[in-house]
């Protein structure tokens, strides 16, 4: 569905590129001794030569293709490259490792991967070798070392050696209704789901959220979260794309890198997880500039968003979405006020959200019930399982996030609680599930629950409660984590904590009963905290 008369055309990232300002700075690229910087024009002619690369080494319109990639003008050029071959981007997160590679490259069927050469003193090349078995359906693999754009024959990967056949690009140049994402997002069941999404559903998720924060050409978006989530790659990148605004790249997270994006580069606008918000604001000489910081992931503590607004003097806007339906809510920017950053803020135009009872019966504002939204961004398939799309998507549109939400009389959102079994660490889900079945096949282990524990910079970190086969025995945190690594687990969803316990609170029916551990790792970090406080 669409919210306005506008055309698609007028929401297509690669049409909106077509027409920005060929002379203006499209990337600033924060990463290595120097800046990097790229007009639109450059982009668009990198862009075009790299698309005629894919299309050499046999990428087909609409084939998935795989790449792991830091932020960077790499990564955007890439994105934009696999667009104009007609094909879909599948980004992964620099993190990700053995375990969750394999599984991407089986599930896309990506015949084609694109690696940096190192990131963060990893080097990607030697992992790639270590697992190639378990990567029979990989054609072609890319790595891209570091290099200066200007050099076409060398960077990239070689990819844009090769002057464009502008023709054939236009031949393969995708409409509103061509997919154009696949992004693999952690569930609950132990298998990370593919949402797929088109160049209609994304271009129409940053419109509207563009409309609602009032941003312009003018802004210079700031990319500190990773481009390989839905937070950095849509309302990051992507969204730099539609306004034609320039996007200021950072990969690793570096106060002195934030601080540059911000007095240096000018940065006016930013969406990222609460943690990047508490660092800002904590550091001595808070950077002085931005305009606006949409927190996501979770609601903004008073006391944070308080010392935001005056140190960094800007506006702190809290707001929801998901990998599957984009942006649904955002706070206020023209009317701000204490519930712009106190909640995650009103629907969005266009989006309709509610809260319901188990039967479907919408519930009154103030009574909290499972939380359902509806937008014409909506996702449009979970890869390879139909099923959870029907079972997550109902016949008027209305998603099930699997959240518990209240909506109070002004219509500002506030979610409570999940049915979904995820952690949220600074706006990273944690893949509950499927780190409980690793941990299960560790022999020393009886019983493995992971809860989430509060934390006032991330929301929440990972607690690892394990009961052990042999009751003399003893469990290291170490250990633990180390075993995980050994099955290729990515460290970001390593537990920080461990709990070793006699028994699980159970059910009568025998389910481990979560919300006790919750409440005991809660009840202990407080008792922790004051017994530190007293010390002092």
């Amino acid at each position: 569905m669409k919210t306005d008369n506008r055309q698609d055309h007028d929401y297509l990232f690669l049409d909106r590129l077509e027409r920005a300002d060929a002379r203006k700075t499209a990337v600033v690229d924060l990463n290595g001794g120097r800046p990097v910087a790229l007009t639109f024009g450059e982009l668009n002619e990198l862009s075009d030569r790299a698309a005629q690369g894919l299309i050499d080494l046999g990428v087909e319109a609409g084939e998935n293709v795989a790449y792991l990639l830091p932020n960077g003008w790499e990564f955007v050029v890439l994105t934009l490259a696999i667009w104009k071959a007609g094909a879909v981007a599948c980004p992964m997160l620099p993190a990700l490792r053995e375990r969750e590679i394999p599984f991407i490259m089986r599930k896309s069927n990506s015949k084609v991967l694109i690696i940096a050469e190192e990131h963060k003193g990893f080097r990607y090349g030697e992992l790639i070798g270590r697992i190639l078995g378990e990567l029979p359906g990989m054609r072609s693999l890319i790595t891209i070392k570091p290099g200066s754009p200007a050099r076409r024959k060398t960077s990239l990967g070689g990819l844009a050696a090769q002057a464009p056949d502008r023709a054939r690009l236009g031949r393969r140049r995708p409409g509103a209704s061509a997919a154009s994402q696949l992004l693999f997002t952690s569930g609950t069941t132990g298998e990370p789901k593919g949402v797929v999404h088109t160049h209609g559903t994304l271009g129409h998720g940053v419109a509207a959220h563009v409309e609602a924060l009032g941003l312009t050409p003018d802004d210079r978006v700031w990319i500190p979260s990773p481009m390989a989530h839905q937070t950095g790659f849509l309302y990051g990148m992507s969204l730099a794309l539609y306004l034609g605004a320039t996007q200021i790249c950072q990969s690793v997270w570096q106060m002195d890198t934030a601080r540059a994006a911000i007095e240096e580069h000018g940065a006016t606008f930013v969406q990222a997880a609460m943690p990047f918000l508490a660092d800002l604001t904590r550091v001595s000489a808070p950077p002085k500039g931005l305009g606006a910081f949409v927190a996501t992931g979770a609601p903004v503590p008073r006391k944070l968003a308080q010392e935001a607004a005056e140190k960094l003097s800007c506006k702190v806007v809290g707001g929801w979405g998901s990998t599957e339906s984009c942006m649904i809510s955002v706070g206020s920017v023209r009317a701000y006020g204490e519930a712009s950053w106190n909640t995650d803020g009103r629907a969005i135009a266009g989006r309709d959200m509610k809260v319901t009872d188990e039967e479907g019966r919408t519930l009154p504002p103030g009574k909290e019930g499972l939380f359902k939204v509806r937008t014409p961004a909506m996702f449009t398939a979970y890869l390879d399982h139909p099923e959870w799309y029907e079972a997550a998507v109902d016949p008027d549109g209305f998603f099930n996030t699997g959240d518990l939400a209240v909506i109070d009389e002004e219509g500002n959102l506030r979610l409570t609680g999940r049915v979904k079994d995820i952690i949220n660490r600074g706006g990273m889900k944690v893949p509950v599930a499927e780190v409980e079945n690793v941990l299960y096949q560790m022999d020393r282990l009886r019983d493995v629950a992971i809860v989430g524990m509060p934390d006032e910079r991330l929301n929440e970190r990972i607690c690892a409660y394990v009961s052990l086969r042999n009751a003399e025995d003893t469990l290291r945190l170490d250990e633990l984590t180390a075993y995980l690594k050994s099955q290729g687990v990515a460290k970001i969803y390593w537990p920080e904590r461990l709990e070793v316990i006699g028994d699980m609170p159970r059910t009568t029916t025998g389910k481990i009963q979560k919300f006790i551990l919750r409440q005991s790792i809660a009840d202990k970090l407080g008792a922790e905290l004051q017994w530190t406080s007293r010390a002092e």
